[in-house]
């Protein structure tokens, strides 16, 4: 059996992925408190992306999309929890089943409305993001991929049985 299949191996022997920055997000929140959970709670708040330079290019075609979906690095956060309370309740869960940034490698993820795209500037609403977190990666939310049937979302579902947001859907 070849030494990358044996049980452990990775775990012993990490892999090493090393990412660079294609950009930064400006948005109004300069602070954590106030921002919200998720963007679509505070849909009018306005942010861009600004990309380097040499990957202004890669914004081409992406002004025929209403939405797109923004990866990037919680630079804030130096906590790394795999249990954590997630905002919406006092009960521990399971990192993965939460969307804090106390995260195995810290990657954040926001799905976004396209305003503008002008140069290097990507403008968008729907921000959940603290200013000045290093971008890494765009791509276009795509209905025909991106939504789900049937979809059920686990402990969060009892928060929004009425169809109304929590109230602890802000940070504040």
């Amino acid at each position: 059996m070849p030494l990358s299949q044996a049980k452990g191996y990775w775990e012993a022997q990490p892999m090493r992925i090393i990412m660079n920055p294609i950009g930064v997000i400006h948005s109004p929140y300069k602070e954590p408190k106030d921002i919200p959970v998720q963007g679509i709670f505070k849909p009018d708040v306005e942010a861009w992306v600004e990309l380097y330079e040499k990957y202004s290019d890669g914004l081409g075609a992406l002004e025929g999309f209403s939405h797109a979906i923004i990866l990037y690095h919680f630079h804030k956060s130096s906590i790394e929890q795999i249990r954590s309370r997630p905002f919406l309740e006092d009960e521990m869960h399971g990192i993965f089943a939460i969307r804090s940034p106390h995260r195995p490698n810290h990657i954040g993820l926001s799905i976004v409305k396209i305003c503008a795209i002008h140069k290097n500037k990507l403008h968008f609403t729907e921000v959940d993001v603290l200013d000045e977190t290093p971008v890494l990666d765009i791509k276009p939310y795509v209905k025909y991929f991106d939504v789900r049937d049937n979809v059920v979302s686990g402990w969060l579902d009892k928060h929004f049985q009425d169809g109304r947001a929590p109230d602890r859907t802000i940070l504040k």
